[in-house]
């Protein structure tokens, strides 16, 4: 159960940053701590989700076409920077390679759907 102070920040993000706010306020919601657009010399990383002895660093991939290796790849390389967990969110309809999944399951990504 949330409370009031936490559903309206969850709406705050989802108005100011769209998609990509949409899926920090789940992580929002289950009690972690939120950073957006997170920057690391391989561009920026999404969502920086820390709490509960974790750290979990998460891309969003929300375009119709299947997601890469090279989605997948970047979003490890952004995670081994900051030492976290890496995340890549399938937001939508959003869907993945066969290769880029035998990649991920590889380097250890976990590749999660987000429908809303």
């Amino acid at each position: 159960m949330t409370t009031a102070r936490l559903r309206y920040q969850q709406k705050l993000l989802s108005k100011r940053y769209g998609v990509i706010g949409r899926v920090a306020a789940l992580y929002l919601g289950a009690g972690l701590h939120v950073t957006l657009n997170h920057p690391t010399r391989y561009g920026p990383v999404h969502v920086v989700a820390t709490g509960n002895n974790q750290r979990i660093a998460v891309d969003v991939y929300a375009s119709p076409k299947p997601a890469s290796t090279a989605a997948v790849e970047a979003i490890a390389s952004k995670a081994s920077l900051l030492k976290a967990k890496p995340v890549l969110a399938l937001y939508g309809g959003a869907d993945v390679t066969p290769e880029a999944l035998e990649l991920a399951r590889k380097l250890g990504v976990e590749v999660k759907r987000v429908r809303l």
